[in-house]
């Protein structure tokens, strides 16, 4: 009863009082962002979700469009600015993914959506991740963030799916937001994304581990 019916219906009730309480909040970081790192300030991207349903997610840019002699982009810690790492430490630039949650492309509490290109590298078990909507924040995310190697952000995933609860929303919202508020398991600059999980699994794959 609460994943089929109710959870959506908190979703979608959180998501409306959050964008009413937060828009001031939202203002003042789009015209920051506007300003520190240029336009357009919201960053789309295609995520999979539920079902591996692909998506826009929206957050607030958090780099610049730094480009070398031959127009390419620079790597991404250099055109991660200090504004930009500050952003991301205080997850305020997830901010406007509560518009995906009125949407019904995600959760307030999921797995997080990851990039689409992971799709062919998961394993059988793995895609049972997309059993859900994925969320603002997870089990994983309150258990290691982006400090997690892949193995265990799965198993959080993975547990979350099977045993998703009222409670374990309720649990999973209070840690996030202490979590935030310590800056806990915030990783940052280069270290702000562990190895790509298409890399990791080919190299998974080609020493037998997988």
């Amino acid at each position: 009863m609460y994943r089929k019916f109710i959870k959506r219906l908190l979703d979608i009730l959180i998501s409306l009082v959050g964008i009413v309480i937060l828009s001031p909040i939202l203002l003042v970081l789009w015209i920051l962002v506007r300003v520190k790192l240029g336009n357009p300030a919201i960053f789309t991207q295609q995520r999979p979700g539920k079902d591996g349903k692909i998506f826009k997610l929206c957050k607030f840019r958090s780099m610049t469009d730094g480009r070398d002699d031959e127009g390419k982009l620079l790597p991404d810690e250099e055109r991660l600015t200090s504004f930009g790492r500050k952003l991301r430490a205080t997850s305020l630039d997830e901010l406007p993914e509560i518009f995906n949650i009125l949407k019904g492309d995600m959760s307030l509490i999921g797995p997080r959506p990851l990039l689409v290109r992971y799709l062919p590298f998961y394993s059988e078990e793995e895609r049972h991740r997309h059993d859900v909507r994925p969320g603002l924040t997870g089990l994983a995310q309150v258990h290691g963030r982006n400090a997690l190697n892949w193995e265990a952000r799965f198993a959080y995933d993975l547990d979350y799916v099977e045993h998703c609860s009222f409670m374990m929303d309720v649990k999973i919202l209070v840690m996030t937001v202490w979590k935030v508020l310590k800056h806990s398991d915030t990783l940052s600059g280069a270290e702000q994304t562990v190895e790509d999980f298409d890399v990791y699994r080919q190299h998974s794959l080609q020493e037998g581990k997988f």
